[in-house]
């Protein structure tokens, strides 16, 4: 196999999702580009831990581990970066599935030295069956997934997003692991941004560092039902807000926020017209989605405000990781 070596790295948390877990693996055993390694952190539950170390008994390319940071998503990702072994490590959510091509699209991309880090698209899987009619495609980063406004194609980008990304070892030695108290902590909060503020962090300390997203590299991602309400969408909007406060306040508002204004400024304005004229040719859903696109600026723009006063407060208390190995916590 030519290429980089590439590890996957899968964060796991609860007994609920092991259907999911059982079939996010089975899809990085199906690669085209095979895996050097998977490797399941286990978020603070010992039961789950000890139900997956039964079931890959017997897999010599299957590893468990227990998350040795603090109880979160971001240190669930130092703990696997600390313990990989491959040039490259792929991050992969718990209730997703990879397309076969899925690591080979992402070694393609390493063959060019200057890149640092590669994404991919992520498609939703609705436990409906389909997107509910209000749901607007411009917010489908709300469930996790790739929205309208990203080019397609393989294009250089200032972040990757966590659930479908993949990382040169020598990135993390660069700028060290993953923040936590960014991202999810297992709280009710569903809070993200930690892969913005390491890219962010990343392209400072490696002006030269080339980031891409290519949307050959697929995943397709579970929405649970919840997810499918507006309740949902609101909570999650408000905190998307909170989190680019922390990002803003980590790596400062010029570059924490530059894609989002433009995204705000351009992408949603023509969600909201386009809603608006499916809404008067009568097509479904038309105005709700307008009316999500409006509700949904204003609730993450509140969440901002709020988090910028506690971020101001010292309410707010993370870490970033540094040094060679991008080790769980320093």
């Amino acid at each position: 196999m030519s290429g980089p070596g590439i590890s996957v790295v899968i964060c796991v948390y609860t007994e609920d999702r092991w259907e999911h877990i059982l079939a996010a693996v089975s899809s990085v055993r199906a690669q085209s580009y095979p895996a050097r390694e998977t490797l399941l952190v286990v978020d603070h539950n010992p039961a789950l831990r000890a139900r997956l170390e039964r079931a890959y008994r017997d897999e010599e390319q299957v590893r468990v581990l227990p998350n040795s940071g603090p109880r979160g998503l971001s240190a669930g990702r130092n703990t696997g970066i600390a313990a990989s072994r491959g040039e490259v490590i792929a991050f992969l959510d718990d209730d997703a599935v990879a397309e076969r091509d899925w690591l080979r699209r992402f070694a393609e991309a390493y063959a060019d030295p200057r890149v640092l880090a590669v994404g991919g698209r992520t498609e939703p899987v609705w436990a409906s069956g389909r997107r509910p009619v209000w749901f607007p495609e411009e917010f489908d980063w709300v469930v996790g997934c790739t929205y309208r406004g990203l080019p397609p194609g393989r294009v250089r980008v200032r972040n990757v997003l966590g659930g479908n990304a993949s990382f040169r070892r020598t990135a993390f030695e660069a700028a060290g692991g993953f923040a936590t108290g960014i991202g999810r902590d297992g709280g009710h909060r569903p809070l993200g941004g930690e892969e913005t503020e390491l890219c962010i962090r990343l392209a400072r300390a490696r002006p030269d560092a080339v980031l891409l997203v290519d949307d050959r590299a697929v995943i397709h991602h579970r929405v649970p039902r919840p997810r499918e309400r507006f309740a949902y969408f609101r909570s999650r909007a408000y905190a998307e807000g909170l989190s680019k406060a922390l990002v803003a306040r980590s790596v400062g508002a010029a570059r924490g926020l530059e894609s989002e204004r433009r995204y705000a400024t351009r992408v949603l304005p023509a969600g909201v017209v386009r809603g608006l004229r499916d809404a008067l040719l009568g097509r479904p859903g038309g105005a709700g989605r307008a009316g999500a696109i409006v509700a949904g600026v204003l609730t993450a723009a509140g969440g901002f405000a709020v988090g910028s006063v506690r971020a101001r407060r010292g309410s707010y208390a993370f870490a970033k990781t540094g040094g060679r190995t991008g080790g769980p916590h320093e």
